[in-house]
């Protein structure tokens, strides 16, 4: 029985074989954190996206500027998106921009008064956020995909088990926000058939965002950046 030989570092000619380096290597970074609006976008740009050196970013954002108590206006909303999409695509980077989830009205108003989303009410003022992300997409001529319409179609969003967003039925929480492990799964088999169809390199990923990007932290798990990591053999 032979013993199989390791192959050594160079040819008896003495040129080196070539070596895979570990920057050549494909990678996916989930840089999603929980309650972040655009201004925590800009303040943390520098370190968790820009310095990992993407080649595609996956940008997700708006959510809490619309929902949260750290709401943004929507003309500073549009102009901080446009302020990180600029610094990203400086950097070498290209941008896939999503939409904003849809989310279920009577979960956001046990934690807000429905004057909070006046004078407009929540579904249009969804639809304004949505709305200038698309005009930002078209505008700056980037990669674009509308996470909301697929969700709207195909998500349930309401009390309903089958639900892609956390309800009480499939998760024990009246959130209304945050989507369940389906939901995760349709997110990214969604953002990884956009990758597909990109003629861009997207070997170095950042997925870049709020706590619907986080997905419980990291690309283990059900987060769709995990779940895209394991789609795209990274």
């Amino acid at each position: 029985m032979h013993t199989a030989l390791a192959l050594p570092a160079t040819t008896l000619a003495g040129n080196a074989l070539p070596r895979t380096s570990a920057a050549d290597e494909p990678f996916i970074i989930n840089s999603g954190v929980g309650g972040n609006n655009t201004f925590d976008l800009l303040a943390r740009i520098e370190k968790d996206c820009l310095a990992h050196k993407p080649d595609m970013t996956i940008l997700m954002i708006g959510t809490n500027d619309m929902n949260s108590r750290k709401h943004v206006p929507l003309a500073e909303f549009e102009q901080n998106l446009r302020k990180i999409i600029g610094m990203i695509t400086s950097s070498g980077s290209q941008v896939l921009l999503m939409t904003i989830l849809p989310g279920y009205e009577p979960y956001l108003f046990t934690r807000h008064l429905k004057s909070f989303y006046e004078p407009d009410g929540y579904r249009s003022r969804l639809t304004q956020v949505n709305t200038a992300i698309k005009k930002v997409a078209a505008d700056l001529k980037l990669h674009f995909l509308d996470l909301h319409w697929v969700f709207d179609r195909v998500g349930n969003v309401g009390e309903e088990s089958s639900s892609l967003i956390q309800n009480i039925a499939n998760s024990k929480k009246d959130d209304g926000i945050h989507p369940t492990p389906d939901g995760y799964r349709t997110m990214a088999v969604a953002v990884y058939e956009k990758l597909l169809t990109i003629h861009s390199p997207y070997k170095r990923l950042v997925c870049f965002g709020d706590s619907i990007t986080n997905g419980g932290g990291g690309v283990e798990g059900n987060s769709y950046p995990a779940l895209l990591k394991k789609l795209l053999g990274y």
